[in-house]
């Protein structure tokens, strides 16, 4: 191995497998919840936030932002937040087109 690989071999294969073993039961139990029937504003409570950790888990480690320095987390954190909240603040504005469908 040369010097370079080694500056770039942060995570071990360890760490590297348990965090897509964590994304793969997110994604199982997203999964087994679409099979479910549960209220439509639980439903996407549940599927956003576990979506929001499956994100926050890759952006973490396959991203290496977790072994970034702070400047750049701090520089895309209060972007996701700003996004997060837009998304927020404007779908339930497209709720509003169930209503607007003729029956």
């Amino acid at each position: 191995m040369s010097a370079d690989t080694d500056q770039h071999s942060v995570m071990g294969n360890r760490l590297v497998f348990s965090v897509w073993a964590w994304l793969l039961a997110l994604t199982g139990v997203e999964v087994f919840l679409a099979y479910e029937q549960l209220a439509l504003h639980v439903m996407i409570i549940l599927l956003m936030g576990l979506s929001l950790v499956k994100a926050g888990l890759i952006m973490g480690y396959f991203m290496h932002l977790r072994f970034e320095k702070k400047s750049l987390i701090l520089t895309l954190v209060p972007a996701m937040v700003v996004v997060i909240s837009l998304l927020a603040i404007f779908f339930p504005d497209s709720l509003r087109l169930l209503h607007m469908r003729p029956s």
